[in-house]
C-alpha cells in the first residue's frame, strides 16, 4: 500500500516559526501519509498557492505580523467554496474563540508539541481525504 502524499501550506513571516511547525508536524505524521510543504510569508503568498497547488492543509501561524493566521484563514474560507482545512497555531489557548469566530478547523498552541501536532494535522488530512 503506498503512501497518500498530501500537500500542506505552512504560513508565517518568521522562516523560524515555519521551520518549528515543519519538524513538529513531520513529512509522515500517520501510517499511510506522507506530507509535502509548500510555504508562505504572506498573504499574497498563501492566496497564490492556495491558487496555484492543490492544499491540502492550511498550517497558519496566529502570530505573525502584519497578516494573521486568523485572519487568513477567514478570509480564504470567506472567498472560496472549496477552502482546504485549517489549522492556526495560537500563543494562548485562550485565543480559541478567535479560531472559532474565524472558522479555522483546529488549532495548536506553541510551543509545539510534535504528537499533538502530528496527531491533529494527521486526523485533518484523514478527514479532508474521507470526503473526497
Amino acid at each position: 500500500m503506498s503512501d497518500r502524499l498530501c500537500t500542506v501550506l505552512l504560513y508565517s513571516d518568521d522562516p523560524k516559526v515555519r521551520d518549528r511547525m515543519r519538524l513538529a508536524v513531520g513529512t509522515r505524521p500517520a501510517p499511510g501519509l506522507e506530507i509535502e510543504f509548500v510555504e508562505a510569508d504572506d498573504y499574497a503568498g498563501c492566496v497564490r498557492l492556495v491558487d496555484d497547488y492543490e492544499i491540502d492543509l492550511l498550517l497558519l501561524d496566529g502570530e505573525a505580523s502584519p497578516g494573521g493566521g486568523l485572519g487568513i484563514a477567514r478570509q480564504i474560507k470567506d472567498d472560496r467554496d472549496d477552502a482546504p482545512l485549517t489549522c492556526v497555531v495560537l500563543a494562548r489557548a485562550a485565543d480559541r474563540w478567535l479560531a472559532a469566530y474565524a472558522e479555522v478547523d483546529a488549532t495548536l498552541t506553541h510551543p509545539l508539541d510534535p504528537v499533538t501536532a502530528g496527531t491533529t494535522v494527521a486526523e485533518l488530512l484523514r478527514r479532508t481525504h474521507a470526503a473526497a
